[in-house]
């Protein structure tokens, strides 16, 4: 076999390397986006839940449009939870009462974020006084 012939293979065989690595990371790289998006997606979901908590009068299981806080017992109960936090194939979400008149409610994905220490993670903060009642932060 000639010298020409072992160059081009040890080329094909570093070309096929990195091919491969590149796929690696983008294969990554899309899972942790599509997790944070389905995170992102099941906050706006449990926030809008958490609304029609606030909005759903008393006498039928609601919070009865109060302007002070609820107990976090009680917005568990209205969302089937058993505690303050739940896990799903998305990942865990956890709901903490940061301020009166607001709740808060923390996902952490599956998949690792963008620092590779942590997984991806947003925060969701319903106030319910406002307006525009739900604004989301992504941590990771």
């Amino acid at each position: 076999m000639g010298t020409q012939q072992i160059l081009l293979i040890v080329l094909s065989v570093i070309i096929v390397g990195v091919a491969v690595a590149v796929g690696i990371q983008m294969f990554n790289t899309q899972a942790m986006n599509s997790n944070r998006q389905a995170v992102i997606g099941d906050l706006q979901t449990l926030g809008a839940q958490i609304m029609q908590f606030h909005r759903t009068p008393a006498s039928q299981g609601g919070g009865g449009n109060l302007a002070t806080a609820y107990a976090i017992a009680d917005v568990e109960a209205f969302l089937g939870w058993s505690s303050a936090s739940n896990t799903t194939d998305t990942g865990t979400f956890t709901l903490a009462a940061p301020a009166a008149g607001s709740i808060s409610i923390t996902g952490v994905g599956t998949e690792t974020g963008t620092d590779g220490s942590a997984n991806v993670s947003a925060t969701l903060t319903v106030t319910l006084a406002n307006a525009s009642p739900l604004s989301t932060a992504i941590v990771n």
